[in-house]
């Protein structure tokens, strides 16, 4: 498999108090487990993405993932240690709007293989 995550997603608001988090994708991996990885195997599109999900940091920690079927809503208890089932999240059922978001403000820091795929 491999990951594509933003650790620390909203890090430059942090100072508007507002909430951030971690956001993940994961893939199945295309090359050979006896080989190293490949581009190939990570700038896929987001079609190929087999689970995805966020967790939001702030007054409360709460992981949302999607396995493919359904979203799902967990919160941290930090009394167990453990996230618990909060929800199955409801979505339309005609789709959402169909866009393309990033964040350009870095696009000048991007790596030659991230400038050709954006």
């Amino acid at each position: 498999f491999c990951v594509a995550f933003d650790p620390l997603d909203g890090s430059s608001n942090i100072d508007c108090n507002v909430s951030v988090g971690s956001i993940f994708s994961v893939y199945r991996r295309k090359s050979s487990e006896d080989a190293p990885c490949t581009d190939a195997d990570i700038l896929r599109p987001g079609t190929e993405i087999i689970v995805a999900g966020y967790c939001m940091y702030g007054a409360a920690t709460e992981l949302i993932i999607t396995f493919g079927r359904g979203v799902q809503r967990f919160a941290l208890d930090p009394a167990l240690g453990e996230f618990l089932f909060v929800s199955d999240m409801k979505m339309d059922p005609k789709g959402g709007k169909k866009i393309f978001s990033c964040n350009e403000g870095n696009s000048l820091q991007w790596d030659p293989p991230i400038l050709k795929y954006v």
